[in-house]
């Protein structure tokens, strides 16, 4: 038997499409929040291997390229949440009656949840 024919495809075919593209840079996001939470588990392990551990782990904290990279994470973070947050109305479909109910009244929500969560989170971070 002869096998099918397969057109040949490039290894750059999603950069050809905005569309391909910005699904791409959105999952690359991804990775940026995966490195932030090894650092996280990290972080805690060295506050539970004593005080020594801890201190170390905060000087390394304190170089210019963690905060580059924290900064990076941040960024990445909310780029992910957002676009995340917009394609709400496309996996959730919900409808009154014969009409869909508009993107705004599913969307806005969850920018209000997030902002009063981080509200919450800043208040209690700052507070002494």
């Amino acid at each position: 038997m002869s096998e099918a024919y397969r057109r040949p495809v490039s290894d750059t075919w999603w950069l050809k499409n905005p569309n391909y593209r910005f699904f791409m840079y959105r999952e690359l996001t991804a990775v940026f929040v995966l490195a932030f939470l090894l650092v996280f588990l990290y972080f805690l392990r060295q506050l539970a291997s004593g005080p020594e551990a801890y201190n170390a782990f905060l000087r390394r904290l304190s170089s210019p390229w963690s905060f580059i990279f924290h900064t990076a994470a941040l960024v990445a973070a909310c780029f992910h949440s957002s676009t995340w947050f917009n394609l709400t109305p496309k996996a959730v479909v919900v409808r009154k009656g014969e009409e869909k109910i508009p993107d705004a009244f599913l969307i806005t929500p969850n920018y209000v949840g997030w902002l009063t969560i981080s509200v919450i989170i800043f208040l209690i971070a700052t507070w002494s």
